[in-house]
């Protein structure tokens, strides 16, 4: 299968005053197309950072980075837009428009992009269908549930069908029904065929999920299983 991610001896360092602190520490992996994988450790274990240099939000300090076939240190700015117009991205905090109902905030996407309004309303609602939220459409953020809000973000990152979801800790405001229901929504997306990286801090959750586990501790790989 063709790589989806690859990541090739890839170091981030943070400077704290005169100190160098290492957040990712000469880390490998590669990902194909349409896999599942569940990316975990500790809080501080380099989770987070690894998804902000995924979608090119940061650069690593050393080694090579490709998403999609893009070498993401040799980007041009116009890459950099294709690039992440190809990746669905899902925080902790669904980080939707409070003044905008759930139609509004999904439908948004599409509109900065220049997407004609018929097919707007069709690719919403198809989006809205995946992730059960079709009666919610005219809610605003402060009228639906955590669960509710986190599916409403899910479907805003996969309205325009992005190759690759990258969920940075989806479940982790929510209740053991609620994230069970978000965990359904991201095996859907999966079966649609969207490659998931799911990243949480979660063990027992990886294990539940059966799927290709990778852990880091400490910013480096310690484990890749599955």
């Amino acid at each position: 299968m063709p790589a989806m991610i690859e990541v090739v001896r890839v170091w981030k360092v943070y400077s704290v005053g005169p100190v160098k602190v290492p957040a990712l520490s000469d880390v490998c992996l590669r990902i194909t197309k349409g896999e599942f994988v569940v990316l975990t450790g500790p809080s501080g274990a380099g989770k987070t950072t690894l998804l902000r240099l995924l979608y090119r939000d940061d650069l690593p300090t050393e080694g090579d980075i490709q998403v999609l076939g893009y070498d993401l240190g040799r980007l041009r700015q116009g890459e950099v837009a294709a690039l992440r117009r190809s990746i669905g991205v899902v925080f902790q905090d669904a980080k939707l428009l409070p003044v905008r109902t759930v139609y509004e905030n999904v439908a948004f996407v599409l509109r900065v992009l220049g997407t004609p309004r018929r097919e707007i309303t069709q690719r919403v609602f198809d989006a809205l269908r995946v992730v059960g939220l079709s009666s919610r459409a005219q809610a605003y953020p402060a009228q639906l549930s955590q669960g509710e809000a986190q599916r409403a973000s899910l479907a805003r990152a996969i309205v325009r069908k992005p190759p690759l979801l990258l969920a940075d800790e989806p479940t982790g405001n929510l209740d053991q029904a609620m994230e069970a229901e978000i965990l359904d929504v991201l095996r859907d997306i999966w079966a649609g065929g969207t490659t998931v990286v799911l990243a949480t801090h979660r063990a027992d959750l990886a294990r539940m999920l059966r799927r290709r586990t990778i852990t880091l501790g400490s910013g480096r790989v310690v484990k890749d299983e599955g």
